[in-house]
């Protein structure tokens, strides 16, 4: 779609758990693109089960994707954007990062593990002019939610007072206007797109 649109694009394959694959591909970027202006941390998983049901494996892959995977990449990314005094960090997170959820421990401690760093980021690299912000997502039309059961939808649905699902759109939005000039004096903060879920 980028290169449609003449917009030169290029893909970089790495596990963003493995500090060694993230650290490999920021070099590559820096070395074909000059340098990162902008890092949007999206990789995310779900493992969802109850806290008495939950292996230790579920609870260790979502921390290391969802967590380990955004400070691996902030982190790899700080040196390229701190050398030209400028940079746009978004961390995707959750709403459930917030207000938790049933059946998804590890899921809403990743998340809050994201805002919480997403705030020290932005305190520590305030410095060298790069903003750090999150998104946290409510009940978003997502492959993560077509699994979703119409009676649990409807539950979703009752307690949003905008009535209504978000849609990828809404969220890339923000995203979006997050990483452009006209957020330059915003950084620190968790933006909630979620019609009104969490207030």
């Amino acid at each position: 779609a980028l290169k449609s649109a003449g917009i030169e694009a290029r893909a970089f394959v790495g596990n963003v758990v493995k500090m060694d694959d993230v650290t490999r591909v920021v070099n590559e970027v820096v070395e074909q693109f000059g340098g990162v202006d902008i890092l949007v941390n999206n990789a995310g998983i779900t493992r969802d089960n109850l806290i008495i049901r939950m292996k230790e494996e579920e609870w260790d892959a979502v921390i290391a994707v969802n967590l380990k995977g955004v400070f691996n990449c902030t982190k790899a990314c700080f040196r390229p954007m701190a050398s030209k005094r400028y940079g746009k960090i978004v961390n995707i997170a959750s709403v459930v990062g917030v207000m938790g959820n049933v059946g998804q421990a590890n899921y809403s401690a990743s998340k809050a593990g994201v805002i919480g760093l997403t705030k020290t980021s932005a305190k520590e690299f305030a410095s060298r002019n790069i903003c750090v912000n999150a998104v946290a997502p409510g009940y978003i039309q997502t492959e993560m939610t077509e699994h979703l059961s119409e009676k649990a939808k409807e539950a979703f649905l009752n307690n949003i007072p905008l009535k209504r699902p978000g849609t990828a759109e809404d969220v890339a939005n923000v995203v979006a206007f997050l990483c452009c000039p006209e957020s330059d004096y915003i950084t620190g903060q968790v933006i909630h797109i979620d019609g009104g879920l969490v207030m």
